[in-house]
């Protein structure tokens, strides 16, 4: 590990030296009233001067005062999409007997640029899923060897919290390299740590300078000031044992007269994985083809079983969610299916808060809250 520092050109040399290395890197742009994550070609394509306005259903662009590039809050896609495809094809065949065809995927070799400490947990978590177990998913396996640059958090949203997850700010074990962004009097620079020996072999061919220690200590109040800014925050009890005792909780009914079972917040979430399985033809009837996509928990053909829905309710299908991200993935997976990242919170058309939510039944396991609000 060392520590450098490298301006907004050295940051371009960084983008063109993983390009020219065979990576295709994606990273953070504007595009269509958000910041979304896509392919970049050149430090130009950062979302340079612009933040974000977040809160429960609300996500806009603001100008800032200044040229940070990464002085926004998660946007509306997370890198699953890139390790996880929401719609990818299993196989095919035809009326020629020609048996049936494996579906050959291209993976890139993906550099990820951007990658803030909740997201990082994001993809270790979706990695202890999809490829942790005695059956590996084949397809997440090739896309994961990852160039990771990571980006402590300075400026959080109004949506997040990471810090009561224990996922950031500041960008936890598993990048190759990560900045802290700097703007101020001193100029637009970015404070570098290398947390790998691919990661040493890429910046060795970027211009750099040490960073001197109170440039050091300035990133590092930073990141720290960050963590006091949260917007929100999880409560600090067992959130296992409080959705497993509050099943019969009536609190359900009540966020189910909210919410609209529109899927958003499984969608945008970082580490929700579940799929399911279409076959489509063409109109001839002579191919046929298998494609798997991203399902949800709030569909009602998700707990289909032998002629039947099992949670036909709007209240049980949001009540399997959270109890299964904040409760039984423990049991799973070891560790919490939740990161702080805020995302289901903001792309909740309703504003449908999480940890309000998961508040609100904590206090009422403790007989402190009247669930008729």
């Amino acid at each position: 590990m060392s520590t450098a520092t490298i301006d907004v050109d050295g940051l371009g040399r960084l983008i063109d030296v993983l390009a020219a290395d065979g990576y295709q890197v994606i990273g953070p742009t504007v595009r269509d009233g958000a910041i979304v994550l896509a392919e970049l070609d050149s430090v130009d394509q950062l979302p340079s001067g612009w933040g974000v306005e977040v809160g429960p259903g609300e996500y806009r662009l603001r100008k800032r005062a200044d040229t940070a590039m990464f002085a926004h809050s998660a946007g509306p896609q997370s890198w699953k999409q890139f390790l996880h495809p929401a719609h990818r094809k299993l196989w095919s065949t035809d009326a020629e007997g020609n048996g049936f065809v494996p579906a050959v995927e291209e993976v890139p070799k993906y550099a990820f640029l951007g990658v803030r400490g909740c997201d990082l947990a994001a993809i270790g978590v979706l990695g202890g899923v999809l490829a942790g177990g005695r059956h590996p998913d084949g397809s997440y396996v090739r896309r994961r060897p990852l160039f990771v640059v990571g980006v402590n958090c300075t400026e959080p949203g109004g949506v997040c919290f990471c810090a009561s997850m224990g996922t950031g700010p500041a960008v936890g074990p598993g990048y190759d390299l990560v900045l802290t962004e700097l703007v101020d009097d001193d100029g637009h620079r970015f404070v570098v740590d290398v947390g790998s020996a691919q990661g040493r072999r890429i910046f060795d061919r970027v211009p750099s300078r040490e960073a001197p220690a109170d440039e050091v200590g300035l990133a590092q109040e930073a990141v720290a000031s960050a963590a006091g800014r949260m917007g929100r925050e999880m409560p600090a009890t067992d959130l296992a044992e409080v959705v497993r005792d509050s099943r019969e909780s009536p609190l359900w009914d009540d966020i189910a007269a909210r919410c609209l079972n529109c899927a958003n917040c499984t969608l945008v979430c970082p580490t929700c994985f579940c799929t399911t399985t279409e076959d489509v033809t063409d109109l001839t009837g002579e191919h046929a083809e298998r494609w798997q996509r991203w399902s949800s928990c709030f569909e009602l053909d998700f707990s289909y079983l032998h002629g039947g829905e099992v949670r036909t309710s709007g209240a049980s299908r949001y009540r399997q969610w959270l109890s299964h991200k904040l409760g039984t993935w423990y049991d799973q997976f070891g560790g919490s299916g939740c990161v702080g990242c805020g995302r289901c919170i903001a792309w909740c058309p309703v504003g449908i808060d999480l940890t309000a939510e998961a508040a609100r039944l904590s206090a009422a396991a403790k007989g402190s809250v009247d669930v008729d609000r």
